[in-house]
C-alpha cells in the first residue's frame, strides 16, 4: 500500500489524477481561495449549504461579486462578520469540535483539522506557548473558519487528488493585527513558510500578500512548491484579492489531469510529512513528474517515449529536471553609457528577469557596441521589454520563445567548522538525486574573511558537509514530495 503525504491510497494508483495548482503572483488569502474555487465551477448554493453545517450562519454574511483587477475579471468573496455575533478568540480544541461535529465529508474534515493544527503550531512557536493554549484571534474567528472549511469543500467537490503551489511573494510594510501593528510577513506567516520550507521571493509590492489563513492552506495542503506540473488543463478559476495592486491581484486556480507513468508504488514504507502534528488522509501525493509548460509541446511526447523505452534494473530513466517555456529578448546598443547598463540590470531582475548578460560586438559605422540579452518567463516578457525601451536608447527588441531544461532547486543551511553556509542543491527530480551542489558565495567570502583563510577552503568544507548530509538522507529515503522539504 502506498502511503503519501495525504494518506494511504492503495498499492495500485489510478491512471489519471486531478491536480490543483495555486498560481499566486500576488500571494494567497482565504477569500481569494474561495473566489477561485467558485470561479472554477463549484455551485455557490452547494458551498453555502455545506457551510451551514458548522452552525455559524448567524455570525457572518457571505457575499460574492464579479470584479475587475487591472482589467481582468475575477470572483471576489467577502465574509462580513455580524457585529452582534460572538466570534473570535477561539482555541484549537473549540475549532476542532466545530469541524468534527459538522458532518462534513471525511476529506474536508481531515484537511481542515490539519490546516488549523498547522496554524496553532505556528502561533505557538511565535508566542512560546503550547498549541492548545493559543488564542487564535483573527485566524480563529468565524471568517477564517469559513475560508478554510470552504476551500477544503471546494477542493473536495472538484475531486482534487494533488495540490501544487507556486513560490509565494512575501510582500512588505506593516499590517494591523490583534497584537498591534506587525511587520509583513506577519510572524505566524513567516513561521508557516519556514516550517514548510516554501520558496519565497519579493515582487516589490509592500502590502500584506500572504495572510496567515492563506499561508496555512498553501503550506498544509500543497504537495510541492514550484512550476506547474505536467497536466492537461481543464478549468481555471480566478479569485480576486481585496485591493488594487500594480499587477492584477488575482489568485489563479488551475485544475487539470495528469497521467501516471506507472501503476505500482515501490515506496510503501515512506511516511507523510507531518510537521508537529500527524496529518490525516488528504489528496494523493504521487511521485512527482517533471513539470512542463501547460500548453502542449512537441517535446512532451518524446519525453514520454523516453520514459517507456529505457527501463534499467526496474527503474525508469528520465531527463533530469523539468522543461519550461522562456523568452529571450535581445537588442544591440552602441550609444548608451555603461552606467545605464548597471542600473538596468537591477531593474530587469526586479521585473522578473531570470538572467541578463552582455556581449561585446562590432556594429555599423565601425562602432563598438554591446549585445544585451534578457532571459525571462513568458509572463514577465512585457515588463522587461517596457524597461528596455524606457531605460536604454534602443529602437527595437527581438523576441524568441525557447524551452529550457532546469533542475529542481533547494536551499539548505549546512554546518561547517567555520560556521553555517547556505548551499543550493540542484535535483534531478523533487525527490533527488542531487546533481549539483553550490555554496552561496557571499556567506563563504564572509567566513573566509572572519577566519583569515582562503575562500575556496570554506567552499570545499561546505560542499563536503553537504555531500555527506544529502547522501545520508537519500539513503534513508524518508523524503517529502516537495523539493523544498529537504531539512533534517
Amino acid at each position: 500500500m502506498y502511503v503519501g503525504k495525504f494518506g494511504a491510497q492503495g498499492r495500485f494508483r489510478k491512471a489519471m489524477e486531478k491536480i490543483a495548482y495555486f498560481d499566486c503572483p500576488t500571494g494567497i488569502a482565504g477569500n481569494m481561495c474561495l473566489g477561485a474555487i467558485l470561479a472554477a465551477g463549484m455551485p455557490l448554493d452547494n458551498l453555502l449549504d455545506q457551510l451551514k453545517r458548522l452552525g455559524l450562519e448567524d455570525e457572518y454574511e457571505f457575499t460574492v461579486t464579479q470584479v475587475r483587477r487591472q482589467e481582468q475579471a475575477a470572483t471576489a468573496v467577502t465574509i462580513s462578520l455580524n457585529s452582534d455575533a460572538v466570534h473570535g478568540h477561539r482555541h484549537l480544541p473549540e475549532i476542532e469540535n466545530l469541524i468534527r461535529q459538522a458532518h462534513l465529508p471525511t476529506r474536508v474534515v481531515d484537511w481542515s483539522l490539519a490546516i488549523f493544527r498547522e496554524l496553532a503550531a505556528a502561533e505557538a512557536a511565535v508566542h512560546g506557548i503550547p498549541a492548545e493554549q493559543v488564542h487564535f484571534h483573527e485566524v480563529g474567528a468565524t471568517d477564517a473558519l469559513i475560508d478554510v472549511v470552504g476551500t477544503c469543500l471546494g477542493l473536495d467537490w472538484l475531486g482534487v487528488d494533488r495540490v501544487v503551489c507556486s513560490p509565494l511573494p512575501v510582500g512588505g510594510g506593516t499590517v494591523r493585527a490583534a497584537h498591534g501593528r506587525l511587520p509583513v510577513p506577519a510572524p505566524a506567516v513567516l513561521e508557516l513558510l519556514r516550517r514548510a520550507q516554501a520558496p519565497i521571493y519579493s515582487n516589490g509590492i509592500d502590502k500584506e500578500l500572504v495572510t496567515p489563513t492563506g499561508a496555512a492552506i498553501a503550506t498544509t495542503l500543497s504537495d510541492a512548491f514550484g512550476p506547474p506540473p505536467t497536466m492537461t488543463l481543464n478549468q481555471v478559476g480566478l479569485g480576486a484579492g481585496s485591493h488594487d495592486l500594480p499587477i492584477p491581484n488575482i489568485l489563479r486556480l488551475w485544475i487539470g489531469t495528469g497521467a501516471q507513468p506507472w501503476t505500482t508504488d515501490h515506496g510503501a514504507h515512506k511516511s507523510a510529512h507531518s510537521h508537529d502534528q500527524p496529518t490525516a488522509p488528504q489528496p494523493t501525493a504521487p511521485q512527482p513528474t517533471a513539470p512542463q509548460p501547460t500548453a502542449p509541446q512537441p517535446t512532451a511526447h518524446s519525453h514520454a517515449e523516453h520514459q517507456q523505452s529505457a527501463p534499467e534494473h526496474g527503474h525508469q530513466q528520465t531527463i533530469p529536471g523539468y522543461c519550461e517555456a522562456i523568452v529571450e529578448l535581445q537588442t544591440q546598443l552602441d550609444d548608451l553609457t555603461p552606467q545605464a547598463i548597471g542600473y538596468l540590470y537591477d531593474g530587469l531582475f526586479k521585473a522578473g528577469a531570470l538572467d541578463v548578460f552582455t556581449q561585446a560586438i562590432g556594429m555599423k559605422k565601425n562602432r563598438p557596441g554591446i549585445l544585451l540579452t534578457v532571459i525571462c518567463a513568458e509572463a514577465d516578457a512585457t515588463a522587461c521589454q517596457s524597461l528596455l525601451f524606457s531605460e536604454t536608447t534602443t529602437l527595437g527588441i527581438r523576441s524568441h520563445g525557447q524551452q529550457r531544461q532546469t533542475l529542481y532547486r533547494s536551499w539548505q543551511s549546512i554546518t561547517t567548522d567555520y560556521g553555517p553556509v547556505q548551499v543550493k542543491a540542484g535535483l534531478a527530480t523533487p525527490n533527488g538525486p542531487v546533481v549539483n551542489l553550490q555554496p552561496e558565495y557571499e556567506t563563504c567570502a564572509q567566513l573566509a574573511r572572519q577566519h583569515s583563510i582562503g575562500w575556496k577552503q570554506v567552499q570545499w568544507a561546505a560542499i563536503a558537509a553537504a555531500q555527506s548530509i544529502y547522501q545520508d538522507e537519500y539513503r534513508a529515503a524518508e523524503w517529502d514530495h516537495s523539493p523544498t522539504h529537504l531539512t533534517r
